[in-house]
């Protein structure tokens, strides 16, 4: 297994378990076959991204060696180079997300994400292919223009990907502690508002890591009870659609 996602594995295997003791929503009665399809997707992703990597590599390595980029131009020490790198890749994580629910064309395949109704640590791997592939051209310009290289984004996705499953899990905890942890990290508790169907609550919430973004660019909102949200999109709630074949096709089916 790649070591970064060793964290991952084990915070997924700790939220397996904690969401069956104390859900927030009602029991998953298909969670076997739920979790199946949503990794079955990640898996895919998984495979394509080893591949693009190479593309990656080849663009970061070019601007560094010719000194491209913001990073490479700030006098910083290298601890504060590497803080001020995963800083900037989590901004930029916020404003993509963003633009996916605000460009058409993106949200075609950003809402196969957003069309799991029964929510859980695995709907926090659960992207189209295409909206991979996207996301990593993006970085391809993104990337040498902040300066960042492979090791930043590699730090990055072990740090974000435990707490992308946790705030996507099916976890009923405390509210003072989601409240505590919230001023830092994004938590189920705030990002359940994000899944809801009310499209007001859709278009809220994108942070990744830090929850500073959404309070800092206006897009913060939680809701009092949310254990009464309605997860998932109108429409999407199909039996062909929920099958990863499904997933894979629903963008290029529907208008």
């Amino acid at each position: 297994m790649d070591p970064r996602y060793l964290p991952a594995a084990l915070v997924l295997a700790i939220l397996w378990t904690a969401e069956s003791l104390a859900p927030m929503f009602a029991p998953r009665r298909r969670r076997l076959s739920h979790n199946a399809a949503n990794f079955g997707l990640a898996a895919i992703n998984t495979a394509l991204s080893f591949g693009l990597a190479f593309a990656l590599l080849a663009v970061t390595d070019f601007a560094r060696s010719h000194h491209l980029g913001l990073l490479p131009l700030l006098p910083l020490p290298t601890p504060l180079h590497w803080i001020l790198g995963l800083v900037l890749l989590d901004c930029w994580q916020y404003w993509w997300h963003r633009l996916n629910h605000r460009l058409p064309f993106l949200w075609r395949f950003h809402a196969v994400h957003h069309a799991d109704a029964e929510l859980d640590a695995s709907s926090g791997v659960r992207f189209h292919t295409f909206e991979i592939i996207f996301s990593f051209l993006a970085r391809l310009l993104v990337l040498p223009l902040l300066g960042l290289t492979i090791p930043h984004l590699l730090l990055y996705e072990a740090i974000s990907l435990p707490i992308i499953l946790f705030h996507h899990s099916n976890l009923r905890i405390p509210a003072p502690f989601d409240r505590a942890l919230r001023w830092l990290i994004v938590t189920p508790r705030m990002h359940y508002v994000h899944h809801s169907r009310h499209q007001p609550e859709t278009d809220s919430n994108y942070a990744s890591c830090l929850s500073l973004w959404d309070r800092l660019f206006r897009s913060f909102r939680l809701r009092e009870h949310p254990g009464e949200i309605e997860l998932g999109l109108d429409h999407w709630s199909e039996r062909e659609w929920r099958s990863l074949p499904g997933m894979l096709l629903t963008p290029f089916r529907r208008k």
